[in-house]
């Protein structure tokens, strides 16, 4: 089997060759953004959460599967990188860009939400409980980049290997590692 997308979101290009001009190699790969479209198809209507926008391509891949009636708050701190999200992504309605400091947002976000995709350390590695406590219960959560990553810096191990060891105790959710892509965790809150 050949684990490579059926289909891609048509902008992906685009924001791909625009994050390579920027120097910007943190972008979600395909097969993560594929399975990111599938999940997002199984919550019509819903509201979803990305933590560290980027340059957008896990925002492609996410609103490539929502419905017309779901919507995306995409939060990411460095708005030049962001810009070129919005530059693809903005005339969807169906998207908020929000430009703050994940860490801050998540101390002031009251909203409840039914897919959160973590791609920074607010919500994976430092505010944890925070991001579950929006998250409503069938809720799916995923992160990316467990495996070993040339973008990571030398004392980023140490923080992925207490995340996957803290899985199992974390209280009301059902999580599954994956040895697969760039490493992921797919949970749903209980």
């Amino acid at each position: 089997m050949r684990d490579v997308p059926y289909q891609r979101p048509a902008e992906l290009d685009a924001i791909l060759a625009d994050a390579a001009r920027a120097d910007f190699a943190m972008s979600c790969e395909d097969r993560t953004g594929s399975l990111l479209a599938t999940l997002a198809a199984s919550k019509p209507n819903g509201r979803f959460l990305e933590l560290g926008t980027g340059v957008g391509a896990g925002a492609a891949w996410l609103t490539a599967g929502m419905t017309a009636d779901a919507r995306l708050v995409t939060v990411e701190a460095d708005e030049a990188v962001q810009a070129i999200a919005r530059r693809h992504l903005g005339s969807d309605p169906r998207i908020e860009f929000v430009h703050a400091d994940a860490d801050d947002w998540l101390t002031q976000e009251t909203g409840v939400f039914d897919f959160a995709y973590v791609d920074c350390r607010p919500g994976k590695y430092l505010r944890l409980p925070d991001l579950l406590a929006l998250l409503r219960p069938g809720a799916l959560y995923v992160v990316d980049d467990m495996l070993p990553q040339a973008t990571w810096p030398e004392d980023h191990q140490p923080r992925v290997n207490g995340f996957l060891e803290r899985l199992p105790d974390v209280p009301n959710w059902r999580a599954t590692p994956m040895n697969w892509a760039s490493g992921l965790v797919v949970a749903a809150r209980i």
